[in-house]
């Protein structure tokens, strides 16, 4: 097979592909990421056998993957119209690849629990439902360790880079931007554009240690605290670097949500 890449997306906001918004955003505020998202699955080199999905909405003590074969809803969210509490995203997990993670994980010296019961929380089912409609492709998903180490989380990436090799998508899913109360207030979105650059910039350094370097301590970045007051949804990324291996990456996708930039990265493809 074709080497996949490894991806950093952004995911959007709540149910935000079935609702719409009022000021700041607007009626078709994610209409381009959802048509970034819906071509996804077309621009890799290959379709993917599986999907191993690292959710901005699951922290463990130890990184701990689903073994579920049959993964059922997890409605993450709160005081969204009743509509989207009935989306129903009904893909397989697969417990073979599951396992393979683990292995991986153990054999670098990452202890690595399991989770049995854990269904698709909307940092998965959301995009995924837009990526794969059909629901066709296997997903597993991989918690964040809950002190969100970013040198921790690229040593996991590290660790899962040979499934890229394998048919498995590797996919952080965050948003680069990620600070609510911010979000819809409709103020000076400087910021967010500072540490947008500064991801890109980042992101495309070429050698492979210093970019792990430069994300790991995006704290001091331009904007980095005023963007992530807290870092759950930016740690997927340091996953998709650490799985780059020395593949370049690039920004994939970006757009502005409510005045505030918001990209999509790609390592390897």
């Amino acid at each position: 097979m074709a080497r996949l890449p490894s991806l950093y997306i952004t995911h959007g906001g709540g149910p935000c592909f079935w609702m719409e918004f009022g000021p700041p955003f607007g009626p078709h505020a994610f209409d381009k990421l959802r048509a970034y998202l819906a071509g996804l699955i077309d621009s890799l080199p290959e379709r993917p056998k599986q999907i191993l999905m690292i959710s901005g909405h699951w922290e463990e003590d130890r990184p701990t993957v689903s073994t579920a074969a049959k993964p059922g809803m997890l409605f993450d969210y709160y005081g969204f119209p009743e509509h989207t509490y009935h989306l129903s995203y009904p893909a397989p997990g697969a417990p073979a690849l599951a396992e393979r993670v683990r292995g991986l994980l153990q054999s670098a010296g990452i202890d690595c629990g399991t989770d049995d019961r854990r269904g698709f929380d909307h940092g998965v089912f959301v995009p995924q439902l837009i990526i794969d409609p059909e629901a066709r492709i296997p997903v597993v998903m991989l918690s964040m360790r809950h002190d969100l180490d970013p040198a921790a989380h690229i040593a996991i990436g590290k660790a899962l880079e040979p499934l890229r090799d394998e048919g498995v998508l590797i996919i952080g899913s965050g948003s680069s931007y990620h600070n609510l109360r911010e979000f819809f207030s409709g103020r000076s979105a400087e910021a967010s554009l500072a540490f947008d650059d500064w991801l890109n910039e980042t992101v495309a350094v070429n050698d492979p240690a210093t970019r792990n370097k430069r994300v790991s301590e995006w704290a001091q970045a331009p904007g980095g605290r005023a963007c992530h007051p807290r870092e759950d949804h930016l740690i997927p990324l340091m996953v998709a670097a650490g799985a780059a291996g020395s593949d370049p990456g690039r920004r994939s996708f970006r757009d502005l949500l409510g005045g505030k930039a918001v990209s999509c990265f790609s390592f390897g493809g």
